[in-house]
């Protein structure tokens, strides 16, 4: 009798984590996902417990296989995981014993503001000073950026630089880490090339470490994890019911939905609508470098190929800004709600809503912008403020279109979509009405863990090649198309960026002590 083969993938979010099994045809075998603890322990930041991150993903595996026994597939199915994770999330830990050293810093946390200023001051290219090594700027983002704030306040982590004590990594690697071992039991110290491209440390060109980016940041003896193409064995899981599997693939949560979506050539495009909003664009085997505000990253690399590269624009708030509306403001209760509600209005009424809680990322880089909502009325509902929230997500994702049309050779004609808020149909008519270009939008959408999955089975060699994934999450796409007139489109999107400007400087009007006192 021959035993089915399965793939597992490690998908390691901002507010949740996965474990997704996958059979070779990428549909989902089983799955199990669970959120974890968020820290806002000030306004603007963002912080999660590494141990919290690690306990999950434990917790993740162990109930998904149990859920595969129970459909009669062993364990041993299983011949390998991929790892895909919220990127740019900064940890620190002590070398010497494993243990992190502070809570990580998330990447949508907006606390490094004035770190920025002071290192864009080091160079006449400001906020470029680095970006033709890594393609990136100097902004709140990025996780050099969050460890130089680290080593600045948190004593611990100055002390255990000082005393070359101090471990680098970003979600990936502590995970890698502690899932081959550890400190006890020999964990690999590895990072792949598509998150070590979101540090702001790695040169885009000979996919190292930049010894001129690390003088940048004074990292001159910081320790930091191997770089390794996406696609390779790493090592095998130390413990557990999936102990001997080998790790085989690593990417970048947004990398990996790009793979997932399989946009293998130049020119494809993704988007994908999660805890922020994420737009990749394949620019082939040579890094093309912004002129319009997009980031210029690694896009992926298997076994000894070429890297592909990508422009990328980020959008810190989407997923997230409902969550706001779930749990801050109470206006509903569960988050697929959003659409239900949103629908019962024909259109917002005049309400813009900026949800820039943290800043504003690309095209518009502004990290004194904060969260506004303009044009209420006594006529303004409940209604009108949900579809403004939807509405957000996809101006700003037509703003990163117009700069990718701008620093592309051609136009795109088709956006691939995946993430939560893309399971919303009316969010992904807006969308195409937005930016008058076809939305694919596939059956499968967890396609993020699927791009894990297909860096491990690559490097498994359950497939030779790209080729042979001809077959794989084909079944049940939905095209959007516009349904709007040029005219109204023009005058939607007027209206967003009148709302934009207004939301720019806030930070500077209304500082809160906090912000003051660990400037």
């Amino acid at each position: 009798m021959t035993v089915q083969k399965f793939i597992g993938a490690i998908d390691q979010g901002t507010t949740s984590t996965r474990f997704v099994i996958f059979d070779l045809e990428g549909k989902i075998v089983t799955f199990h996902q669970m959120e974890f603890d968020q820290h806002y322990p000030h306004p603007g930041w963002v912080e999660h417990d590494p141990y919290d991150i690690l306990a999950s993903v434990d917790t993740c595996i162990e109930h998904a296989v149990r859920k595969l026994a129970q459909l009669g597939h062993d364990a041993s199915s299983i011949v390998g995981v991929g790892i895909t994770n919220q990127r740019e999330t900064t940890v620190a830990w002590d070398s010497e014993t494993g243990n992190p050293l502070c809570p990580a810093i998330v990447w949508s946390d907006g606390r490094t503001s004035h770190t920025v200023h002071e290192l864009a001051t080091k160079s006449e290219k400001g906020t470029d000073a680095l970006r033709s090594i890594c393609g990136l700027p100097l902004t709140t983002y990025f996780s050099a950026v969050k460890l130089r704030w680290m080593v600045d306040h948190v004593p611990e982590v100055k002390r255990a630089y000082e005393e070359d004590r101090l471990q680098f990594g970003t979600v990936d690697s502590w995970l890698i880490y502690n899932l081959t071992g550890g400190k006890k039991d020999g964990g690999v110290l590895v990072t792949d090339v598509t998150n070590a491209s979101r540090t702001m440390l790695m040169d885009l060109e000979t996919l190292e470490w930049s010894d001129k980016a690390k003088s940048f940041f004074g990292f001159e003896r910081l320790k930091l994890p191997k770089i390794v193409p996406s696609s390779s064995i790493y090592g095998k899981l130390f413990k557990g019911s999936l102990a001997g599997v080998p790790i085989a693939g690593c990417l970048g949560d947004q990398q990996s939905a790009l793979v997932g979506q399989k946009c293998f050539h130049a020119g494809d495009a993704k988007n994908t609508y999660g805890t922020g909003c994420f737009m990749l664009f394949n620019t082939g085997d040579t890094p093309v470098f912004s002129k319009n505000g997009l980031l210029t990253t690694v896009a992926y690399q298997f076994g000894e190929d070429k890297p592909s590269y990508a422009l990328e624009g980020s959008i810190a708030v989407a997923g997230s800004s409902i969550q706001w509306l779930r749990d801050n403001l109470c206006m509903i209760n569960q988050s697929h709600e959003i659409g239900d509600l949103a629908e019962k209005v024909e259109d917002t009424a005049g309400v813009y809503f900026v949800t820039a809680f943290s800043g504003l990322f690309a095209p518009y880089w502004r990290d004194d912008a904060r969260g506004t909502i303009c044009g209420i009325t006594q006529f303004t509902k409940r209604e009108h403020i949900a579809r403004a929230t939807l509405e957000s997500v996809c101006y700003q994702s037509r703003a990163i279109l117009e700069a990718m049309n701008k620093d592309a050779s051609r136009p795109l004609r088709s956006l691939k979509v995946d993430g939560g808020v893309s399971n919303s149909d009316l969010c992904m008519q807006i969308q195409a009405d937005l930016l008058n270009i076809d939305v694919d939008r596939p059956q499968m959408r967890e396609t993020t863990a699927l791009g894990a999955a297909i860096a491990a089975g690559l490097a498994l060699k359950i497939w030779d090649s790209i080729d042979d994934l001809a077959n794989v999450n084909v079944e049940g796409r939905t095209v959007f198309k516009s349904q709007i007139s040029d005219e109204k489109r023009e005058k939607m999107y007027h209206g967003w960026t009148e709302a934009v400007n207004r939301s720019f400087g806030w930070t500077k009007v209304v500082e809160t002590d906090d912000e003051e006192s660990l400037a």
